[in-house]
């Protein structure tokens, strides 16, 4: 009788280490890709002459504005991303989780553009605050703001292309 009990523990002493047995797997990272969401043309305030005209994801969610940018390995020249916010106030974003450097341009509720943080660097968890109330933030590849020599008062124009 004392075999059994002695023999059942060990078993399921080993059948409990055999189920605790850490399994490696691979994780692949989440990536995610674009989906234009409407069109969007920048136009420059002095002369209200066309700098570009973008492909854009609209982010007017809570899920859309949290996750941002986050996870894209790479964003094409004429793509961007539009935060619509539904009141003025000042913004603050950060980088986290942001793999490639981004210029964000911060609009008012004209659609004039009133601040920018240029050049923010992938994966800082640093605040980009807007500064002044804005109720739109334009998120390109970094670098654009300047080649397009885009300045405050310069303003926006979008449409959707489809509803989410």
């Amino acid at each position: 009788m004392k075999f059994r009990l002695f023999t059942s523990i060990i078993l399921c002493f080993i059948l409990f280490l055999s189920a605790c047995k850490d399994e490696k797997k691979d994780i692949k990272p989440i990536e995610v890709s674009f989906t234009k969401e409407g069109d969007l043309t920048i136009y420059k305030a002095a002369t209200d002459s066309i700098v570009t005209r973008l492909n854009i994801e609209i982010a007017d969610t809570d899920y859309d504005v949290q996750t941002g940018l986050m996870y894209r390995n790479t964003m094409k020249e004429n793509q961007a991303m539009l935060f619509a916010f539904p009141t003025m106030r000042e913004r603050f974003f950060y980088m986290k989780n942001t793999r490639i450097p981004l210029d964000l341009i911060y609009l008012d509720n004209n659609k004039h553009i009133v601040s920018f943080q240029e050049n923010a660097v992938p994966f800082d968890e640093a605040s980009l605050p807007s500064r002044v109330p804005a109720q739109y933030v334009l998120e390109v590849n970094a670098g654009l703001a300047e080649k397009w020599l885009l300045e405050v008062g310069d303003r926006i124009e979008y449409t959707t292309i489809n509803e989410k």
